[in-house]
């Protein structure tokens, strides 16, 4: 059998190669021609997989070590015999650190105290629930808006749109990108959230409309940017008016790139039916990429924003990013995946 993998998924080395012809291309490499005669993908988000890829292939699984499946035409793919499996709440925890790390980090900069604070999550999954949890720790209020979830548990743990944004201090997208997302921050949300209110998108860069986001970034707060429109084209001029950007790192963590690939291996090996790799999981090779615990009782919001910055040095990032913004798709692949933190 032939499986085609993006080579930017890290761990793989000799994992696939007992089972199968490996072709290991970059993700934008991934092209017809080489598909044609495969029977698996392992992919990230830079393989667009629709009918201009996969037509008249033996593809028969594509597996994408990431919790966004936009690029994937799964309606196709269903028509057309192509079991579709991702990565579901693989980088949760890279992604609540880089939002803490973010925001404690952008308010130390800007004398902002976070006090009393309400932060306001839209998108309560896998990702959104981790940065809820978080939040609740450091004794924030939070509010949630996440209509699908309220449907299947209840209103009583969230609350409307509008709310939301009239009364968050902090304003953190964790949504997928579909028709009903697609440019979700747009002029009128901005125009109902609080002045002064950061925000935060580390979900997809197409939920937010950037030229309203340019409007309206005079009366917000800090803005944090990880994800952007058309990557890796990003719009320099929002680039130059946010706090702190980013090249779509936010779920770069060890542990995230871990659980990706073990989750993209084990969706092909199931099957298969390659029983060695069933429960297959990347070793831990070196104890400082061991994910550590940070006690923070006691602690005030300096101290705090310290050991974020000294456990995840996100000014780092974005200095390199800043540097030489056409390097975007460089600085990802090269990226040296951080230790991930959880609150005791």
């Amino acid at each position: 059998m032939k499986i085609v993998v993006d080579k930017a998924v890290p761990f793989l080395e000799g994992v696939l190669d007992p089972y199968f012809e490996v072709v290991s291309l970059p993700g934008s490499e991934i092209d017809r021609e080489v598909v044609r005669d495969a029977d698996a993908l392992i992919i990230r988000t830079r393989t667009h997989c629709n009918a201009a890829l996969l037509e008249g292939s033996k593809v028969k699984i594509i597996a994408t070590a990431t919790i966004g499946t936009d690029h994937i035409d799964e309606e196709w793919c269903d028509a057309n015999g192509i079991m579709v499996r991702n990565a579901a709440g693989c980088n949760s925890g890279g992604v609540m650190q880089y939002v803490f790390s973010a925001l404690y980090g952008a308010a130390s900069r800007k004398s902002i105290s976070l006090e009393g604070k309400t932060l306001g999550i839209i998108g309560v999954g896998n990702v959104g629930r981790r940065v809820d949890n978080t939040a609740m720790t450091l004794g924030f209020h939070v509010l949630r808006y996440d209509p699908p979830r309220e449907a299947a548990e209840g209103p009583f743990e969230f609350c409307s749109l509008e709310r939301l944004l009239a009364e968050s201090d902090i304003v953190t997208l964790h949504v997928p990108l579909n028709e009903q997302t697609r440019h979700m921050a747009n002029a009128d949300f901005f125009r109902r959230m609080k002045p002064g209110a950061f925000f935060i998108n580390a979900s997809r860069g197409e939920v937010v409309d950037e030229a309203a986001l340019l409007s309206a970034i005079r009366r917000l707060g800090p803005v944090i940017i990880d994800t952007w429109e058309n990557e890796p084209d990003i719009n320099l001029e929002l680039l130059d008016k946010v706090a702190i950007a980013t090249p779509h790192i936010a779920g770069y963590s060890y542990q995230g790139k871990q659980n990706g690939t073990a989750a993209a291996v084990r969706a092909v090996a199931h099957y298969f039916g390659i029983q060695p790799l069933f429960e297959f999981f990347p070793k831990t090779e070196l104890p400082e990429n061991e994910a550590v615990k940070l006690d923070l009782r006691g602690k005030t919001q300096g101290e705090i924003a310290a050991i974020f910055q000294y456990n995840y040095p996100i000014f780092t990032d974005d200095f390199l990013f800043r540097l030489d913004p056409s390097r975007f798709e460089e600085l990802r692949s090269n990226y040296n995946y951080r230790r991930e933190f959880f609150i005791a």
